[in-house]
């Protein structure tokens, strides 16, 4: 029988969180960190695919995101990133896993590295795809006005430009823009979402299908937390100058990612810096993958992400 994923939710820290899972987990648990503009769903192909490997697959939807509940808008200038380092450690006591390895993705790679430094003893593993381990916020003063992530850090922007279209359009066009290889600018006179036009094919490993997908999702949360978390937060980022990562991580980076383009992201992977903070790390590039290789390449990710679950798990209690 073709395995299925299945859904619950749990109460976590005061909200009721969606979580997707999968999988018996005889040989230990990985749990998926999605990013933006994504959801669960983005792990679908690597969800089911440790799972027939005899791991517990485990894929929350980020609070404030999917079906998740969202954070009270009272409380907004308290959101920080430890918020969702809890998440992930109150998911993993209420589902009763002692150790697991975390995988994220884009803006899910933060919690993942901050959840294995805060909780070595709950952590097996590290697999991020896309972002680097930086030890201190991440700076954007060299980028220009247009860029994107200046854009939509100021409050209201992002907010006024989405309004002009439906949510399907305003997803649609951000996976059209952050699949490509080029950084997401912004001319003077342009908002980000005149980049492209329903002119602009998808990419071919994303179907009209998935892209209901997010749609229905995000018409459920809207984009006010996912402007926050992770927009308007990357000054609260925190300084990891001591960081010492005593679990493996495996750095997976496309080389068609937009990211590789951003200030000192190529650097800290090609420099060898991370090695100071990692001692047992890994980088593997994929040389046609793109922001959303896991989506885009599944089989090249998900043998990757087999043979880094292999050589460094145990068995462990799922």
């Amino acid at each position: 029988m073709a395995l299925q994923i299945e859904h619950t939710h749990l109460p976590i820290r005061g909200l009721n969180l969606h979580v997707a899972h999968v999988g018996k987990g005889e040989l230990g648990t990985v749990v998926f960190l999605h990013g933006f503009p994504e959801i669960w769903y983005s792990w679908r192909h690597q969800m089911l695919t440790v799972a027939a490997a005899g791991y517990r697959a485990i894929a929350p939807d980020c609070r404030g995101y999917g079906l998740s509940d969202q954070p009270p808008e009272n409380e907004e200038d308290s959101w920080v990133w430890d918020d969702l380092v809890a998440d992930v450690l109150s998911i993993l006591d209420a589902l009763s896993i002692p150790k697991a390895f975390l995988v994220g993705k884009d803006f899910g790679a933060m919690p993942a590295y901050e959840f294995a430094l805060q909780h070595p003893d709950r952590t097996c593993g590290v697999v991020c795809l896309g972002i680097p381990f930086s030890p201190v916020p991440f700076s954007f003063d060299t980028m220009p006005e247009g860029f994107y992530v200046l854009r939509w850090g100021e409050p209201g922007r992002a907010e006024a430009d989405f309004r002009r279209y439906d949510v399907r359009r305003v997803v649609r066009t951000v996976y059209v823009l952050f699949s490509g290889a080029e950084i997401p600018i912004a001319k003077e006179g342009q908002e980000i979402m005149d980049l492209a036009d329903l002119s602009t094919p998808l990419p071919e490993w994303f179907t009209e299908e998935d892209l209901e997908v997010y749609a229905k999702l995000y018409e459920k949360s809207g984009f006010r937390y996912p402007l926050q978390m992770p927009y308007r937060s990357i000054h609260k980022m925190p300084n990891r100058l001591d960081a010492k990562f005593q679990a493996p991580v495996l750095m997976v980076m496309g080389e068609k990612d937009y990211c590789f383009k951003l200030p000192e992201f190529e650097t800290a992977l090609r420099s060898g810096v991370m090695d100071n903070f990692m001692p047992d790390l890994k980088i593997t590039y994929i040389p046609e993958g793109s922001h959303f290789v896991q989506e885009q390449l599944p089989e090249q990710v998900n043998e990757l992400l087999l043979d880094f679950l292999k050589a460094k798990g145990h068995p462990v209690a799922s």
